[in-house]
């Protein structure tokens, strides 16, 4: 058994690989796991000790969810994934807070992490898409938090997470905006459900198959409808369109997403009433490194 020493020597080792996925960079799947696993270690430690400022605790969240993706595009399997949390929680409920490993390897966390705990924007690069986060302060109404742009025929959208003037509230969205101004009645999220289907269902194309194909069949997947619409904010629009429409998703759709694979894709339909039944128009994004992301804008 790895003893509680040999296990917080490990996770002080964080803070030296922190550049290689700050900049998405890709390690093979031992690697990557080994990185998770360490980074969870000092999650955890921190949640019983109190080791961390909420800045550093956010780098960190960040770092991990990315050190999970990593991992997960190099071949790890949610069993892995899951294995490696199972173990890091455990080492890390048994060393002791005031312990001199212990405080070595917060020490050594704050190190390696504290350039990038002060970060305001990041870029998180995936297969096809990118997601973009920001947390500066800003006194607009409508900013984008995190964000990923798609166009599909010739109309545009932005999805992710928008904040209130001051950020007092972070809300998951899709901004649209329609060549024609077609006008749709509501819209959904549509993605695989790990409830029915354990595994990513991702065609023999991998990292180059469209988006579109990284869908499982409909009735492996779940929706959430959008629970408000309206007229989109000026500042959220794609750049270049001058009107659009905004859609707010539950905050259960956000959590969803952050347990998927982030070779993966999610649809955003658009559905709009025809003279035969709906008609639908869909978007795909990039899964990606929206957990990495999310946790990066916690202040």
């Amino acid at each position: 058994m790895t003893s509680p020493r040999r296990i917080l020597t490990l996770a002080a080792a964080i803070g030296a690989a922190l550049g290689t996925f700050a900049s998405g960079g890709t390690a093979r799947a031992a690697s990557a796991l080994d990185l998770y696993y360490e980074r969870t270690v000092m999650l955890a430690a921190d949640g019983r000790c109190r080791l961390f400022t909420p800045q550093m605790r956010a780098a960190l969240a960040s770092g991990q969810a990315q050190a999970r993706g990593a991992a997960l595009r190099a071949g790890a399997t949610p069993d892995q994934i899951a294995g490696a949390a199972g173990r890091a929680q455990a080492a890390a409920g048994r060393a002791a807070c005031a312990s001199k490993d212990m405080q070595t390897a917060a020490r050594r966390v704050r190190d390696g992490f504290e350039g990038y705990a002060r970060l305001i924007m990041q870029r998180y690069p995936g297969d096809i898409a990118a997601w973009t986060a920001d947390r500066s302060v800003s006194q607009e109404r409508g900013v984008w938090r995190l964000s990923q742009p798609a166009s599909f025929g010739a109309d545009r959208m932005i999805f992710g997470l928008t904040t209130t003037a001051g950020g007092a509230r972070t809300t998951l969205a899709a901004v649209v905006a329609f060549a024609d101004d077609a006008r749709p009645f509501t819209a959904r999220i549509v993605m695989r459900d790990i409830g029915k289907t354990g595994t990513p269902y991702l065609s023999l194309g991998g990292s180059k198959a469209p988006l579109a194909v990284r869908l499982p069949p409909r009735s492996a997947t779940r929706a959430f409808l959008a629970e408000a619409r309206g007229g989109a904010e000026q500042a959220l629009l794609p750049p270049g369109t001058k009107r659009g429409m905004s859609f707010r998703f539950p905050e259960a759709a956000a959590r969803a997403i952050e347990a998927l694979d982030p070779r993966e894709a999610i649809a955003v339909e658009f559905v709009f009433a025809g003279p035969r039944g709906d008609v639908v128009r869909t978007a795909y994004i990039e899964v990606g490194d929206f957990a990495a992301g999310r946790a990066f804008l916690v202040r």
